[in-house]
């Protein structure tokens, strides 16, 4: 089959590498797979060298990829309201040079209706026009759009058994863009109640955004400045979740929460907020792990419990590698995506 990735952006961050994984397993499933937008040197390399990728520097560009490259494909999929738009303009756009473009599916990722602002009606309206089936990459995504919507988690790379916690250094990493949904201030807040910093453990922040100096103030104002590393965005997040003793994920509306998977498929214990995709990737896997939303007490709590209990670290990071490995795999993700492409060929 030939498939069409369209993401009307070029950054790379949790969509992008979505994109770019999945286009890439759908490549080794035989698809022909080719991609327009993502940051483009971390798009080609994480999509693969089977996977042709080229940049979306703004709408217009990417209309005219979609109308260009979306008819010689099956499928075009696309991911966020600005390539639905795309999609839409693309159409009558190839219909004037007498070609038809595919039919089209999109991925829905946050947990929100299309379009805000003073033109959000007109912008749903265009948006949604050209889709003929919505994929959403949770059960909470789905309930939370616009219109009917088939789940399809996302899968992440099997990885090898996770390194005991023994083998770790202490350090909570905190993995996520600085932006005010992220509630990365209850992340700072969180290893502040939990006073690990005064035993020696620290708080690595893996990302960067517009709220970065606020929670570098933030940080110094709770007295954790010392302890606290600003790291800055990185390539290397794997390398820092397989050093790492937890992850911090406190964000309430995460669609699934890619980074928390990621944690999960290289046996990385995870404390979350029990909302959003986070309950669907960790309800049950370990008592407490999971804290009430905002919570800025009960999460410290839970990381003071795991990081002074290596054993029950170790059984967490088993149970949540069994779970990665039987519910949130590649290929399980190429073929539900699959039979939502053949519902609409």
């Amino acid at each position: 089959m030939r498939v069409l990735h369209v993401v009307d952006s070029d950054a790379f961050a949790g969509v992008e590498r979505h994109v770019a994984r999945l286009a890439r397993a759908q490549s080794s499933h035989g698809h022909e797979v080719r991609v327009v937008g993502g940051e483009p040197a971390s798009m080609r390399s994480e999509s693969g060298r089977d996977v042709t990728a080229e940049p979306a520097s703004g709408l217009t560009t990417t209309v005219g990829a979609v109308a260009r490259l979306g008819t010689a494909a099956d499928i075009v999929h696309v991911h966020m309201t600005a390539a639905e738009v795309a999609a839409a303009l693309a159409a009558p756009l190839a219909r004037l040079h007498g070609r038809r473009l595919a039919p089209v599916v999109t991925t829905r990722h946050f947990a929100r209706g299309r379009g805000s602002g003073p033109a959000g009606t007109l912008t749903a309206t265009v948006a949604r026009h050209p889709v003929r089936a919505q994929i959403a990459i949770s059960a909470y995504v789905a309930e939370h759009v616009d219109g009917a919507a088939t789940v399809v988690r996302p899968g992440v790379d099997t990885v090898d058994d996770a390194r005991p916690a023994a083998g770790r250094s202490r350090v909570v990493l905190l993995a996520q863009r600085l932006e005010a949904e992220k509630d990365g201030d209850v992340g700072l807040r969180a290893f502040a109640a939990s006073g690990l910093a005064a035993d020696g453990w620290q708080l690595h922040v893996a990302g960067d955004g517009a709220l970065r100096p606020g929670l570098e103030a933030l940080a110094a104002g709770l007295r954790i400045d010392g302890a606290t590393r600003f790291l800055g965005h990185r390539q290397d997040v794997p390398a820092l979740m397989d050093d790492a003793a937890l992850l911090l994920a406190p964000c309430r509306v995460e669609g699934l929460g890619l980074s928390v998977l990621e944690a999960m498929s290289r046996g990385l214990p995870v404390v979350a907020a029990d909302a959003g995709g986070h309950t669907e990737l960790l309800a049950g896997l370990a008592d407490g792990a999971l804290f009430r939303p905002g919570d800025t007490l009960g999460a410290g709590t839970a990381l003071r419990a795991l990081a002074t209990d290596p054993d029950r670290r170790d059984a967490y990071a088993r149970a949540e590698q069994a779970r990665q490995r039987a519910d949130f795999t590649l290929d399980a993700q190429v073929g539900a995506t699959d039979a939502v492409y053949r519902s609409v060929l």
